[in-house]
């Protein structure tokens, strides 16, 4: 860091990021993280189940070359050091969004664009965990089985949710991932990456 308010990091992606993740490695604070659907002017934590926060750490918009930080210890802090995970949204390979829960085991459909193999979710707009879900560990729907980013507890098996050929589609009606009116932003990775592959 260099404790400058708007220094940028350039990033390499030639695409403009949706999601990006900062941690200061050389003391105990969170990670920050940007979501294209909070907007520059908010962020969450990964390590916390606190709902969006206003601290402004991330000055403009990001670019398809550069993200832009403020002076904050969080991101930026002067000689500190940090690690950024920058992550874009590529047809058929990842996508992050957002999606309104609507309180039913017939939940909100998510559309990705692929079958998802790993999905992150997190309500923003009031506290709740980030849940971790994957096609692995249940291999047919109804995925029951999830992770939470933001404690230590063991699997968790009173999801859930289908994952099918395109998107998500909760089918319970708790308030970590479904609730009537929330706000819940997501990060998906594609079961089948392929769409842009080099296979002859």
């Amino acid at each position: 860091g260099n404790g400058t308010s708007g220094a940028t990091i350039g990033h390499g992606l030639g695409k403009v990021p949706s999601m990006i993740l900062v941690k200061r490695r050389n003391t105990n604070l969170g990670w920050t993280v940007y979501h294209e659907d909070l907007g520059t002017g908010s962020e969450v934590y990964l390590n916390m189940t606190q709902a969006v926060t206003n601290s402004n750490f991330w000055i403009t918009s990001p670019t398809t070359s550069v993200f832009s930080v403020s002076d904050s210890d969080y991101v930026n802090a002067s000689s500190d050091t940090y690690v950024g995970y920058v992550f874009a949204n590529l047809d058929g390979a990842c996508k992050a969004g957002s999606y309104t829960g609507n309180g039913s085991t017939d939940g909100t459909f998510v559309y990705t664009g692929f079958r998802p193999a790993w999905i992150m979710q997190k309500k923003s707009n009031n506290t709740g965990h980030w849940h971790i879900w994957d096609s692995t560990r249940n291999k047919s729907n109804e995925v029951t089985r999830y992770l939470s980013a933001d404690d230590t507890s063991v699997e968790a098996t009173d999801g859930g949710l289908d994952i099918v050929s395109n998107g998500f589609k909760p089918r319970k009606t708790g308030t970590g991932l479904n609730a009537s009116g929330d706000t819940y932003i997501y990060l998906a990775f594609a079961d089948q990456p392929f769409k842009f592959s080099n296979a002859r």
